[in-house]
């Protein structure tokens, strides 16, 4: 087997996290510490072991909006949400996102946030949650707050989101839908936490600030569970 150098990428993960260190120096396929304004990344129930999903299949009742999930598949695309500011606050690429701060989620491949409101869930009948609006633009009912301890929203931490509106928590309690997404689990949210509302982040693209105060580039790497 050939060994990798920065003059021949394969068509691979190594190769990507490779050219990221070539790029950008060791630092750059290092793990960073906090979730920042920015990122891409994925998100894992601890206690039922899903991670959050989104796919434009719209629900059948309640309201109507695109559906989210969660599912056991680790490689699936779409499982990518990206952090991003509230709509009254902005959040800068690369900065830390603060315990106690208000995010929008927004699903990578159809550019819609999650979202909740008092529609009824599917399958136990607790709070929806939908992903909604369009390239990235909803309403003030896409507003999360993270929860979390310390000042900052740490990678390896578990966490809860609380819906900022409803001040219910994003949770996972183990139903399953049948066709035409059978097996995934409903995600829905709860008014009191739990077991079920603890999140911990997973695969992604993690942005770390320029050195730059005149705002120059900002930079990501990519870290995969193999």
């Amino acid at each position: 087997m050939g060994t990798l150098s920065c003059d021949s990428f394969p068509h691979s993960l190594p190769a990507l996290l490779l050219l990221l260190s070539c790029l950008f120096g060791p630092s750059a396929a290092s793990e960073l510490s906090f979730v920042t304004c920015g990122s891409v990344i994925k998100l894992l129930n601890i206690q039922h072991n899903v991670r959050l999903h989104s796919h434009d299949v719209r629900y059948g009742s309640g309201s109507g909006q695109q559906s989210v999930t969660g599912v056991t598949a680790v490689e699936d695309s779409n499982s990518y949400w990206s952090v991003r500011g509230s709509s009254d606050a902005l959040c800068h690429r690369g900065t830390p996102v603060l315990c106690g701060q208000t995010i929008r989620l927004t699903h990578v491949n159809t550019g819609r946030n999650l979202h909740s409101h008092y529609f009824a869930s599917p399958l136990s009948s607790n709070q929806e949650v939908s992903a909604f609006g369009d390239e990235g633009e909803g309403d003030h009912l896409d507003e999360w707050t993270v929860l979390c301890s310390g000042s900052a929203w740490r990678r390896q931490e578990a966490v809860r989101f609380r819906h900022r509106a409803t001040e219910a928590l994003l949770s996972v309690t183990g139903e399953q839908y049948g066709r035409p997404i059978h097996g995934q689990m409903e995600v829905h949210a709860m008014s009191g936490p739990s077991q079920h509302s603890l999140w911990k982040t997973m695969e992604g693209v993690f942005l770390k600030p320029s050195e730059s105060p005149a705002g120059g580039r900002a930079y990501g790497h990519m870290h995969t569970e193999f």
